[in-house]
């Protein structure tokens, strides 16, 4: 069994003791979900591929949380910026811009990558040195900054 879901059991164990209903029922869905993809691809699910999963359900959070402030539902929306960040203590500790920038320069020095062009070949690279420590989105911003 991968760690990290042992640790998601660990918690939901702890949240059910301690009648935290709002951990108790955001680790269940979470469980759900990795059950769903264990048993559609018929495997045991590694750290990493239950690390997509758990990016995959925070970047829905957050952008159903974005949806929710801009219907002007401040209710709907702190209940989703809660399970995004109770989602989030599940993921490696993420980079700082310059860290993230720090390894973008030395990729597009190690490739020669010039101009936008050489743009998916960048990220490709820095997502393969990154994983789960950056986001996508953050990653492509600042490679689009860099190369431009």
């Amino acid at each position: 069994m991968s760690s990290i879901k042992a640790q998601l059991q660990q918690d939901l164990k702890e949240a059910m003791k301690a009648k935290d209903t709002f951990k108790r029922e955001t680790i269940r869905f979470l469980m759900s979900a990795i059950k769903q993809v264990e048993v559609d691809e018929r495997r045991e699910l590694s750290d990493d591929d239950i690390t997509k999963i758990i990016q995959r359900s925070v970047k829905q959070r957050e952008e159903a949380a974005k949806q929710y402030r801009e219907a002007n539902r401040p209710d709907l929306y702190e209940k989703e910026e809660k399970e995004a960040a109770l989602l989030k203590t599940y993921l490696p500790k993420q980079l700082d811009d310059e860290e993230l920038k720090q390894i973008i320069e030395e990729t597009i020095a190690e490739t020669g990558a010039e101009g936008m062009k050489a743009m998916g070949s960048v990220m490709k690279s820095v997502m393969e040195k990154v994983g789960a420590a950056a986001d996508g989105k953050r990653v492509s911003t600042l490679v689009r900054q860099l190369l431009s």
